[in-house]
């Protein structure tokens, strides 16, 4: 069983090392946070391992997981290295999908393996994502030998990798921005809409919740093109052309992004072929005008 130290033992972090511990396949070590008290509460989660104050505190170990904020990744894998926590031969990761493994050529150079894993999940709610973390797809780069070691760990509690390349990680988180935290912005933007138009917001989320949670299996079980139901995707001049005016009165700024999703859209009620190509045309005209 593979020693684990821990550097920014937040949701994500501490999910893992839980599901790790609890399948006996990692001996979580030292966990390091900003404060001692937040690295003791994530040590309580974790159900192992101990809370430490300083760098210098971090006993050596096989795998050191950094799972601080995309910008404090690198320095605090400097730091680590300057400290002695990281040696030859073992394996120092972090979480981000944004960044590539890259970000940890100081271990590398000190002889260590190198890697990224994003788990493609919500950690907004860090038991019940240990509890559904099964079948979660997880995104792999670095190191080959790095990669295997992280590949059977997140096979052990039931999940699944796939290769990422470094180069392209943003462009690959981006798409997991606007299918996972841009979901939340919209359904909230609905929900101002809705309080706009004099609906109770409480009401309003009873409101969305079917249409939401049925369009998205209507994504997954039909495909984009044929989920795709809607004013544009009827092509309702008419219709689109009253809610751009309503929205740009009332927030302009919602206006501007009613209108930029409306183009993209459009395109896939384009490919739809249900409605008439014209009237696509003309939409899609209204849509990008100032």
């Amino acid at each position: 069983m593979k020693s684990l130290n821990i550097i920014g033992c937040g949701n994500a972090g501490k999910t893992l090392a839980r599901l790790w511990s609890r399948h006996g396949l990692v001996a979580v070590q030292d966990v390091l946070n900003r404060s001692l008290d937040s690295g003791q509460q994530a040590v309580e989660f974790i159900g192992a391992g101990r809370a430490v104050e300083s760098f210098a505190e971090l006993r050596p170990a096989k795998l050191l997981l950094i799972g601080t904020r995309d910008e404090a990744i690198a320095s605090c894998c400097h730091r680590a290295c300057r400290a002695g926590a990281v040696a030859a031969g073992c394996t120092v990761f972090h979480l981000s999908g944004a960044l590539c493994s890259s970000v940890l050529e100081p271990a590398r150079q000190l002889g260590a393996q190198v890697a990224s894993l994003h788990p493609v999940k919500s950690f907004a709610n860090p038991a019940l994502a240990a509890e559904t973390f099964a079948g979660t797809f997880c995104g792999l780069e670095g190191d080959q030998p790095a990669c295997q070691i992280l590949a059977e760990l997140v096979e052990g509690c039931k999940g699944r990798v796939f290769p990422l390349t470094g180069q392209f990680k943003p462009l690959y988180h981006a798409g997991t921005v606007f299918a996972c935290n841009y979901l939340v912005a919209l359904v909230e933007t609905a929900l101002r809409c809705f309080q706009g138009a004099g609906i109770d917001r409480a009401a309003a989320v009873q409101i969305l919740e079917p249409i939401v949670r049925g369009t998205v299996e209507n994504i997954f079980r039909l495909g984009t093109v044929d989920a795709l139901t809607g004013p544009i995707a009827r092509g309702e001049v008419a219709v689109v052309a009253t809610e751009v005016e309503s929205l740009r009165q009332w927030d302009p700024q919602l206006g501007r992004l009613y209108q930029l999703l409306g183009v993209a859209t459009a395109e896939l009620a384009s490919a739809a072929g249900k409605a008439p190509a014209a009237a696509l045309a003309e939409i899609t005209a209204r849509l990008r005008s100032e």
